[in-house]
């Protein structure tokens, strides 16, 4: 029998899933050490009963809803959403307020996080001026912030940016190992390259970090709240004491 897969995907398809997954296997390989430090710096806040803070603008946003409420998931997860630094409201807008300054100051103050909180903040260009005032404001509280970004694209903007990147002012950085731009896949006949893959690595990023840092805090003596599905036989009645723990503090819930 004839195998019809390669008719039924595209070269360039296949092209970019093979990409993202060499990328998820450089991060298992690479990154290791950030991993760790990230994972440890988490545990300290799940024993702590402190909170995890993420955020990221644009399409970074959906890093923070991925660690938030998620079946297998932290419930200790507050995702910093902000409504005009995502796209569902004015796209083109969310991009020039992404680089105003003060917003990032202004998010942080509302936010008032407590003193063994920690940021996870999400760029992948490490030039967004909201994640970088939210990543100085954190270290002058003396909070543990974690940058993930590409260093590949952070380099490439090096030279026009004026001040330093989120991974020059963050405690902890792991690289998604992203291309410059982000997409990353040459399609025939298109101009623009295609297939970012900054979300799928984030998104690997993100459970790594809270599947170690649960280990850690376990293995200390403080097995951290996680959520079940709502889909399962008790996932709900699994889920009450977390969503009260939490309530209050993470103001998504």
């Amino acid at each position: 029998m004839t195998d019809s897969r390669p008719s039924e995907l595209a070269a360039s398809a296949a092209s970019y899933l093979a990409h993202t997954a060499a990328l998820l296997a450089r991060l298992a390989d690479e990154e290791v050490g950030p991993l760790a430090e990230a994972a440890a710096a988490v545990a300290r806040t799940l024993s702590r009963d402190g909170v995890v803070r993420i955020f990221g603008s644009g399409h970074s946003h959906m890093l923070a809803l991925e660690g938030f409420y998620r079946a297998g998931g932290l419930a200790a997860v507050d995702p910093v959403l902000v409504e005009s630094l995502m796209l569902h409201g004015n796209a083109v807008l969310s991009t020039s307020l992404e680089r105003t300054a003060g917003i990032g100051r202004a998010v942080f103050a509302d936010l008032d996080p407590g003193a063994e909180d920690t940021f996870i903040l999400v760029s992948n260009s490490g030039r967004n001026r909201v994640a970088l005032e939210l990543a100085a404001a954190a270290r002058e509280r003396g909070l543990t912030v974690i940058a993930i970004v590409s260093r590949a694209h952070a380099a490439s903007t090096a030279e026009s940016a004026q001040a330093p990147g989120l991974g020059d002012v963050a405690d902890i950085v792991i690289d998604n190992h992203g291309s410059a731009g982000d997409a990353a896949t040459d399609v025939p006949g298109v101009a623009a390259p295609m297939g970012p893959t900054s979300t799928v690595t984030g998104a690997a990023i993100i459970n790594a970090i809270a599947i170690a840092a649960a280990a850690l805090a376990a293995a200390e003596g403080t097995a951290p709240a996680v959520f079940a599905s709502s889909n399962v036989p008790g996932g709900d009645a699994r889920n009450v004491q977390a969503i009260a723990r939490y309530r209050g503090r993470v103001r998504s819930l």
